[in-house]
C-alpha cells in the first residue's frame, strides 16, 4: 500500500506471497518449474507440502538466514577492518540473490557496478543525480516490462525495486555531500556523504543481507557507521540488541502464522469468483473489508523479520531517548500499534512501511518543494510510487484512491475541529466507542476498497470487483468532495471562520 506523500511522506510495498496463500503458485504453473538454483534440496517438495510457491519458500529462507548472518558479524566482525565487512555483505547478499534468482543476480550486480562508475566519472554533479534516477528507473521498467505476468512472481525485479531506491538515494547524498553544510537542511547534512566511497564499499551497502530482498531502506552514512563499529548503544562493544530483535522476530512470526491460518479462507482470487459475485452487496463490502485488513500481513510479517535482523547487527540503533534507554527503531518499517488501533488512513500511511515513506518524503516530496505546490508536490510523488510497484494500472489506480481519501479525511477532521455542534458531539465520552467502531469499519472498508487494484493488478480483474460493488468507493468520494463546503458553510459559523482566517 502507499503513503501519503505528504509531511510524511508516500508509501510502498513489496507483495510477499508467504506459505498457506492461495496466491503463492500462478494457476496451472507447477511448483517444480518455478524452482531456480538448488532444485534438488527437495525445496520444491517441501513447499507443495507447505501449500506455497517455492519462490515463496526461499524468500522467506532467506529472510530468517539473516539472524545466523548478523550473528556471525557481531560476533566475529565486530570493529575489525571495515573491508572484511564489506566483503562479508558482498558474499552474503549475492549468495541470496543467487539462491532466488540463480545467475539473474546478474541485473542487481550491472546496477551497482554502474552506479559506482556514475559517483566516480560524474562526480557531484546534478547530472550525476539525473542520470542515476533515469538510469535505475528505466533498467527497473524494463524489468518490469520484460517479466510482467498477470499474476505476481516472486523474481528479480522484488529486491531489485528497493535497491533502485537504494541507489538514487545514495547518488543525491553523494551530491549533497559536496555543498557548503550552510546551504543544506539539518536532514541533508546528516545523511549526506562526504568522502568518495569505493566499489567495495557501494556494493556492500547495496547486498546488506538484513535489507537485500525486501528493506527496509537505509543510507549509505548509517551504513557506513554500521562497517567502523559505531552503530552500538555502548561505544566499543557489541550493541545490547539481542533482546530488540527478538522481540521483532516473534512479532513478526506472531503475524505470519496470522497470515497463514486467515489466508486459507481469505484470498484475491475469491474476488473475481463467481460465488463472490453472486453475494449480497452487504457481503461483498464485508468481505473486500476483512481481506484488506488480512492480506497486508504478508508485509508486516516480512518487515518485522528483517527489521529483526538490523536491529541484531546494530542498523537499527537510532541513539537514545531523553531517558538514556536505547532506540532501536532506525530500520522500523512498522509501528504495530498504531497500525492495528488507528482509526484513520493518515494514521495507517504513518505507521505501514515507514522507511519507504520516509525515503520518499526526503528525496521526491520534499525535492519538489521548488514547485510551490503542497498538492502537486505529493501527486507527483505518489505518481513516482506508483509507477515504482510496476506497469500495471492497478497501481495508478490505488494510489489515485490514496490521494482523494487523504485529501477528504483532512477535510473532514478540520471541518469536525473548527464546527461547534460536531466537536460537542464527538467529545460525548459515552458516544466514542461506538464513534471509533464506526470509523475503523469505514477505515478498513475503503483501505480494502483502494488494495483491490494494488493486488489484483490488471484492468479486467480489478474492474470486475469494482463493477460488482458498484463503485461505491470513487461515487463515496467524489460526492465528499463536492458537498463538504456547502456543509462546512452551514457547520461553521461565521466566526469561527474569520478567526481561522486570522
Amino acid at each position: 500500500m502507499g503513503a501519503e506523500g505528504a509531511a510524511s511522506g508516500a508509501g510502498a510495498a513489496v507483495l510477499v506471497p508467504l506459505p498457506g496463500s492461495r496466491r503463492n503458485r500462478p494457476a496451472g504453473r507447477p511448483a517444480e518449474k518455478m524452482a531456480v538454483a538448488g532444485s534438488g534440496w527437495g525445496l520444491a517438495q517441501l513447499a507443495e507440502a507447505l501449500g506455497s510457491s517455492e519462490q515463496a519458500l526461499r524468500l522467506i529462507l532467506s529472510i530468517l538466514m539473516g539472524y545466523p548472518f548478523a550473528l556471525f558479524q557481531r560476533y566475529f566482525l565486530f570493529q575489525k577492518d571495515t573491508y572484511l565487512i564489506h566483503l562479508y555483505n558482498v558474499f552474503t547478499g549475492l549468495s541470496i540473490a543467487y539462491f532466488n534468482f540463480g545467475m539473474q543476480f546478474c541485473h542487481s550486480l550491472l546496477c551497482v557496478l554502474i552506479q559506482f562508475l556514475i559517483l566516480r566519472l560524474m562526480g557531484r554533479t546534478i547530472t550525476a543525480v539525473f542520470t542515476t534516477f533515469f538510469f535505475q528507473m528505466i533498467y527497473l521498467m524494463a524489468g518490469y516490462y520484460f517479466t510482467a505476468t498477470d499474476h505476481y512472481d516472486i523474481k528479480w525485479t522484488m529486491p531489485h525495486c528497493v535497491l533502485t531506491l537504494k541507489l538514487i538515494g545514495l547518488a543525491i547524498n553523494y551530491y549533497d555531500g559536496g555543498k557548503d553544510p550552510e546551504f543544506l537542511t539539518p536532514e541533508q547534512r546528516q545523511f549526506a556523504v562526504r568522502g568518495v566511497p569505493t566499489l567495495l564499499e557501494v556494493s556492500g551497502f547495496s547486498y546488506f543481507y538484513g535489507a537485500f530482498m525486501v528493506g527496509p531502506q537505509f543510507s549509505m552514512t548509517d551504513y557506513q557507521k554500521l562497517a567502523r563499529g559505531e552503530m552500538t548503544d555502548v561505544p566499543g562493544q557489541r550493541p545490547n540488541s539481542f533482546v530488540p530483535a527478538l522481540k521483532r522476530l516473534s512479532l513478526g512470526l506472531l503475524f505470519l502464522v496470522i497470515y497463514t491460518l486467515s489466508s486459507q479462507y481469505i484470498s484475491d482470487e475469491y474476488l473475481t469468483s463467481d460465488d463472490y459475485m453472486e453475494k449480497p452487496f452487504w457481503f461483498r463490502c464485508a468481505y473486500m473489508l476483512i481481506w484488506g485488513k488480512v492480506i497486508l500481513y504478508k508485509y508486516v510479517t516480512c518487515w518485522l523479520v528483517t527489521e529483526g535482523v538490523c536491529i541484531l547487527v546494530g542498523l537499527g540503533y537510532n541513539g537514545k531517548d531523553q531517558n538514556g534507554k536505547p532506540l532501536w527503531n532506525a530500520c522500523a518499517n512498522m509501528k504495530v500499534w498504531l497500525y492495528e488501533t488507528t482509526p484513520l488512513f493518515t494514521g495507517t500511511i504513518a505507521s505501514f512501511n515507514i522507511n519507504t515513506n520516509t525515503w520518499v518524503a526526503r528525496y521526491i516530496f520534499k525535492r519538489l518543494k521548488f514547485l510551490g505546490n503542497k498538492l502537486l508536490s505529493q501527486a507527483l510523488a505518489l505518481f513516482f510510487l506508483a509507477i515504482w510497484h510496476g506497469l500495471h494500472s492497478g497501481y495508478l489506480v490505488c494510489f489515485q484512491m490514496e490521494l482523494l481519501i487523504v485529501i477528504i479525511e483532512r477535510q473532514i477532521i478540520k471541518l469536525i475541529q473548527d464546527s461547534p455542534i460536531l466537536s460537542t458531539l464527538t467529545s460525548i465520552t459515552v458516544l466514542r466507542p461506538i464513534f471509533y467502531v464506526l470509523q475503523q469499519a469505514n477505515h478498513w472498508l475503503f483501505l480494502g476498497y483502494s488494495l483491490v487494484p494494488f493486488c489484483l493488478f490488471t484492468w479486467d480483474k480489478w474492474m470486475k470487483v469494482y463493477k460488482s460493488i458498484y463503485f461505491f468507493g470513487h461515487v463515496s468520494l467524489f460526492i465528499l468532495l463536492l458537498v463538504l463546503p456547502y456543509i462546512r458553510r452551514l457547520l461553521v459559523p461565521r466566526k469561527e471562520k474569520l478567526k481561522r482566517a486570522e
